[in-house]
């Protein structure tokens, strides 16, 4: 848990939650996709939730987003109980969210407009060449990589400045290479997420491709909740990782605190031994759980 979680209200907490969805048609008898899901992130705390597929990761990501209403339970942020839309959480999404009309300038620009920001422009701009697209600004989607995309789509949740940020599986489409640079920018950009709020437009970022040698400050970061099935990603990324078991009614069988200094490149990371360790005891408490899953899935 982060050190500030006794100083200040949790940025998110789940509390006791339960969603279960009617059958189809009303035939069908009704599935309980999680149930007693009790799950805290600390103010500028990076946790990431693994388990098998289909053990409701997503649906706890959409119920902490004000998506979806837990049929049991309840969900504070920052000690207020969560009512509809959570507004102080920006969501990336796994399937493309870009709107193809729109050139990538444009699509940053969005949700400023929808909130009458003045300077829209002039934002979307400087978080284009923060994740290193300043020259791409009039490209349209279909004109960009995936890597590209998803940089958008990162700028995209960064420019409202949310408190929280919530990813779901963000880069499981993306190669490797592709994918680990990613995941590189999102640690710096979550390291130095308080520049960008003091950041002026023109002003300049972080080398690309290097490690912030920031000091640890947690005020000035963003809480995030990422899910994700590679077990590898979350532990290069994550301060706490917690473990889902396998659905129907999944729940947290286990929660480790990654120990690992920071910044890290995810990379070389996982060569330490530290890193082996951790994905040893980890993957003792899922590996029943992704078999179970799998079985499940052979059988449906």
């Amino acid at each position: 848990m982060s050190p500030n979680a006794t100083a200040e209200p949790a940025a998110l907490r789940l509390h006791g939650v339960a969603c279960t969805f009617a059958g189809k048609d009303g035939a069908s008898p009704r599935y309980t996709a999680v149930r007693d899901v009790s799950l805290t992130v600390g103010a500028g705390e990076f946790v990431s939730v693994v388990g098998p597929t289909g053990c409701g990761k997503s649906t706890l990501l959409n119920v902490a987003a004000g998506l979806l209403a837990p049929s049991a339970g309840r969900v504070e942020v920052f000690g207020a109980a969560l009512t509809g839309i959570n507004r102080r959480a920006g969501y990336m999404f796994q399937s493309e969210s870009l709107m193809p009309w729109r050139t990538a300038l444009q699509n940053v620009m969005a949700g400023l407009e929808f909130r009458g920001v003045p300077d829209a422009r002039a934002l979307a701009g400087e978080w284009l060449r923060r994740v290193g697209l300043g020259g791409f600004g009039d490209r349209y989607p279909h004109q960009l990589s995936g890597g590209m995309r998803k940089r958008v789509s990162l700028a995209q949740t960064l420019v409202l400045d949310p408190d929280i940020i919530l990813m779901d599986e963000p880069f499981s489409a993306l190669d490797i290479q592709t994918r680990q640079l990613m995941e590189n920018e999102v640690l710096d950009l979550w390291a130095g997420a308080g520049d960008a709020r003091r950041a002026a437009p023109g002003g300049s970022a972080a080398p690309r491709g290097g490690r912030r040698e920031a000091p640890e400050d947690r005020s000035s970061r963003k809480a995030v909740l990422f899910i994700t099935h590679d077990l590898d990603e979350a532990i290069a990324m994550s301060d706490r990782v917690v473990c889902l078991s396998a659905g129907p009614a999944s729940h947290p069988i286990g929660e480790f605190a990654i120990d690992l200094p920071r910044p890290r490149d995810v990379a070389e990371v996982r060569a330490t031994g530290r890193f082996n360790e951790l994905h040893t005891a980890i993957w003792g408490v899922l590996r029943e759980e992704v078999l179970k899953g799998y079985q499940q899935q052979l059988a449906a």
